[in-house]
Order: structure tokens, then sequence, then C-alpha cells
């Protein structure tokens, strides 16, 4: 009898087995019958400081504009991959150039992604890893304190460690406990590059800390970006964990984030009518 017993539980075992595969398959389907997503549901389960540490270690050497430009246009993540393409196909114009052909071409992009077309590396590493590029996005816009205490936790690792210092690209500031990093030039800007397992860990004997972080070539973000938010410089109030872009604090989150309008200093006025293509890429 109990070898029977045994066997009937394995058989229902089994059945139940069945029955939760169907039900895998058909999960996102009722949730999307039901107005939710699967996305909208994995809002509730914030990431862990380690989780975000890691999330964050790729950027977190960013000089402060852009990282207060990449955080945001990351929460429009959707839009990264054709802005990346754009820009590479774009390379040849920098300054008021690029500038006018971004209106000229009635990009209609968020603000933020439009202010990152002068730094295609940076919209190019977005793009080639949309995942961890949504995953950013929704960190940004769910724990945006977390996110910004995480950035200081790995400034301060790579301080300690030597990796992190003044030099002729970036200023390295303490202020109150909070790392700033400041382009030398606030209208020149280099992307720096740099392996997060190096410049976060302890350096091995005989390893020169100072070839660690390389520098891309210069960036000048002029007068005529300020409609995308470089007006007065995307920058950070730490304390309060507030971005602030233009002049006023970002304050979209998940909740919001389908009717948030950022207040810009100089507000762009998204081009009526389909995109075109007047500067064609070379």
């Amino acid at each position: 009898m109990k070898a029977l017993s045994k066997l009937n539980n394995l058989k229902y075992s089994a059945t139940q087995i069945k029955a939760f595969g169907w039900l895998k398959k058909i999960f996102p389907y009722a949730l999307l019958i039901l107005g939710l997503s699967p996305i909208a549901l994995a809002q509730s389960v914030p990431l862990t400081p380690p989780q975000l540490d890691q999330l964050v270690s790729r950027i977190a050497l960013y000089p402060d504009p852009l990282l207060a430009q990449t955080l945001t246009a990351s929460t429009f993540w959707g839009e990264i991959p054709e802005a990346a393409t754009w820009a590479n196909q774009h390379t040849y114009l920098t300054g008021d150039a690029l500038a006018h052909a971004i209106q000229d071409d009635h990009l209609q992009w968020d603000p933020s992604v439009l202010g990152l077309l002068p730094f295609p590396s940076v919209l190019d590493m977005m793009a080639h890893d949309p995942a961890w590029t949504q995953q950013l996005g929704n960190a940004v816009l769910n724990q945006r304190p977390e996110v910004m205490d995480a950035v200081q936790r790995m400034r301060r690792q790579a301080r300690n460690y030597g990796y992190l210092v003044p030099n002729g690209y970036v200023n390295v500031v303490d202020t109150g406990g909070y790392l700033e990093i400041l382009p030398l030039n606030p209208a020149v800007f280099y992307v720096p590059y740099y392996d997060p397992v190096v410049v976060f860990a302890r350096p091995r004997p005989g390893f020169v800390v100072g070839t660690a972080i390389r520098f891309g070539p210069a960036v000048t973000i002029s007068a005529t970006f300020g409609t995308w938010g470089w007006w007065t410089g995307p920058a950070f109030f730490w304390p309060a964990h507030t971005i602030v872009i233009g002049g006023h604090p970002w304050e979209r989150g998940w909740v919001n984030r389908g009717v948030y309008v950022h207040p810009y200093a100089h507000p762009w006025a998204r081009p009526i009518g389909p995109r075109v293509e007047i500067h064609h890429h070379r």
C-alpha cells in the first residue's frame, strides 16, 4: 500500500509539473489581457545594493554632466538603438553643425536622448546591450536615490584604490563626502574607458594604476545644445539625490513616466511632421 501511495504521489507531481509548464506559457498573455505586462510586474522587485553597484559600474566614472544625461536617456531605452545608428552615421558632424542637423532632420526622440548624440560611443554602448540599458532605465525610474548611492560607492572604491584622481581630463572634487567628477572645461568632455573589473578592485602588485582609465577624443558641447539639457550643464545635487537638467530637478519616475514633461530652461519644440534625412551619412 505504501508503495502504491508513493506511486500515486509521483503521478500527481508529474501532472502538476505539466500544468505548471502550460500556465507558464500563457502567463504573459494573461497579464496583457489584464492590462499588465511582465516588465511592469517586475517593478515591485527592487535591485539590491550589490546589484546596483554592478549595474552602474560601467558609467560610474563618467563626468557628472555626461552621467546625468546618460541616466535620464536610459529611461527612454526604446529610442536608444535608432539614435545610436543616426549618431554613428553622422560622426563627421560636430558642434553647431551637429545641432543644426538634429533640427533639420526632424529628430523626435526625447531631449535626453538627443543630448547624447554628440557621444556616439556612449549611445553605441547602450544600444549594444539593450537589456542593461532597460534595467538601468527601470532602476532610475524606480530607485533613483539608490542608483545615485551606488555611483558614489563605486567612485569611492575607485578613488581608494588610486584609480580615480584629478588629471588632464577631469577634476575630482570631494564635497561633503560626495565625489563629483567635473570636466576641466565645462564645454569640453572626454568619455572615460575602463574595465570595471580592474578599477573597482585592489590593484595587483606592479600594476600601473594610471593606465587603467583611458579617455576618448574631446567632445565640444556648443551653446546650441542648450535646448537638450546642456544650457546650464546637467548636474547632480548629491545630498538630495536629485538630477538637475537644464536648471530644473528631473522628476520623471515609473508612475508619471507616460505624462512627465521636463521643464527645460529653453524648451525644445518637437518637430511637426515625420522625421526626414537631409544630412545623409557619408
